[in-house]
């Protein structure tokens, strides 16, 4: 397995990823429920630029040629600006001027927005190794830093799984009408 930065030519490949994750969130952030428009909308922000979607915060997981997982991160600091062009379109989209989405980000840390493995990879390391590469990342380019993401109360098995590499619970957000843990780890 190989973990490295996405790129643009990725998009075919990553897209059910980012939906396999995000379930109706996707929907949220493109504001429709049509599946095709979903995958065009979401399409055309991972091949853009200076988004949260962008390839540029993505790391892929790449085995046997494919991408077979994915990890978006970014740090919180910019999650108002990566965020902007998904609020514009929706506000345009809607005619809503007020519109706005709920944050996921504290402004003092590295966010995982989103960790994806291909069902048929499953049970191989492979989440493990890309938040093992995202933070190697941030210790590299932010010396001491925090590093969060947020775990829906449901999923036990991933609540280990974050555990296990040493994140922990420090309180719990509300995302689009539903519980989150916020889990964070110093390193």
């Amino acid at each position: 397995m190989k973990i490295r930065s996405a790129s643009r030519e990725d998009a075919a490949r990553v897209i059910p990823l980012i939906l396999q994750a995000n379930g109706e969130i996707a929907s949220t952030l493109t504001g429709t429920g049509q599946m095709s428009e979903i995958v065009r909308v979401l399409t055309a922000f991972f091949e853009g630029e200076d988004n949260r979607l962008s390839y540029q915060n993505m790391l892929v997981a790449q085995e046997d040629g494919q991408a077979v997982g994915i990890l978006i991160f970014y740090h919180g600091s910019q999650a108002a600006a990566l965020d902007r062009p998904l609020i514009e379109r929706l506000r345009h989209l809607k005619q809503d001027p007020s519109l706005t989405l709920d944050k996921e980000a504290d402004e003092d840390e590295w966010y995982i927005d989103t960790l994806s493995v291909s069902p048929a990879y499953g049970g191989r390391g492979i989440g493990t190794a890309l938040i093992s590469a995202a933070e190697e990342r941030v210790r590299n380019s932010a010396g001491e830093a925090k590093i969060a993401l947020l775990v829906d109360q449901e999923n036990k098995r991933a609540q280990r799984l974050y555990q296990h590499l040493n994140y922990q619970q420090d309180k719990v957000v509300q995302l689009y009408q539903h519980p989150y843990l916020h889990m964070v780890k110093w390193l």
